[in-house]
């Protein structure tokens, strides 16, 4: 018997929940090198609609302003995108920030030139749905950027590794599905031509690997989240198991943590 269709709207509150534990920024100034590749490859010209999907606390769409495009960024947690508008401000660079899911985008038809989303809509549960939005949103000939976790790599096997203390509900497909070009074709069908599809990799930089794994139970939503309701073994646990991670990924020899993070980043063109 096949499998029932996953509950997505539950499942988004759910996910909504667990993104808005800690402070994701501290996270995503480690990955602002991915938003500044993925925007120069996608090149948004000066006065171009702008895009950039589950922009946590804005990575893309600065980026993306500072070339001087009109830009709307939009995720589902309204804490980063107070803190977006923070970030904004602060750079002192126009960008409009909106709640709203990514499985149903608030703009008409064919509005963007440009999407981008980094580490960002392959999150979203309901990805065919997601893709769907994408492609509806965006002009003929419009520019499509994804920088996503592949299944292997530093972030397939650290999402393997949270799998084991939070489990992904039933019936969903992968997320790092948007980190393959095979599952990018699937999403997108004759939709889209690839432009370009590569594996890119970033570096994140911590004290040590104690610090690491302070930000990250401060920063990353989904070990916050089993910190404030897993009993105390279950905590051990898991710091336990992100520490062996962190030791064994770690490149730096002066005590200091430096982790290689590599990803796969896709430009494809709107049919």
């Amino acid at each position: 018997m096949p499998d029932a269709t996953p509950d997505f709207a539950t499942i988004t509150q759910r996910q909504q929940q667990v993104w808005g534990a800690g402070d994701f920024n501290m996270l995503a100034m480690q990955t602002m090198q991915a938003a500044e590749s993925l925007v120069d490859a996608a090149d948004p010209r000066p006065g171009q609609r702008v895009l950039d999907i589950a922009c946590g606390s804005g990575n893309n769409a600065l980026v993306s302003a500072r070339r001087h495009c009109d830009v709307v960024g939009l995720d589902f947690v309204p804490s980063l995108v107070a803190r977006a508008r923070q970030r904004a401000a602060a750079d002192g660079v126009a960008v409009e920030f909106r709640e709203g899911d990514a499985q149903a985008l608030p703009f008409a038809d064919k509005h963007f030139d440009v999407v981008l989303s980094t580490f960002g809509v392959m999150f979203a549960p309901n990805q065919e749905k997601a893709a769907q939005e994408i492609l509806r949103v965006i002009k003929p000939g419009g520019k499509i950027g994804i920088a996503a976790w592949m299944p292997e790599g530093f972030g397939g096997e650290f999402f393997k590794l949270m799998s084991k203390y939070a489990p992904p509900p039933a019936g969903l497909k992968p997320a790092s599905r948007w980190g393959t070009l095979l599952g990018l074709v699937e999403l997108f069908g004759t939709g889209v031509t690839i432009a370009s599809a590569r594996t890119r990799a970033f570096r994140q930089h911590y004290r040590s690997v104690p610090h690491g794994l302070e930000v990250f139970f401060s920063a990353f939503g989904p070990a916050v989240k089993i910190a404030q309701t897993a009993d105390a073994a279950t905590v051990a646990n898991l710091k336990a198991d992100i520490s062996a991670f962190f030791t064994k990924q770690n490149r730096a020899t002066d005590g200091t943590l430096i982790l290689d993070s590599d990803y796969f980043e896709t430009i494809a063109r709107r049919v």
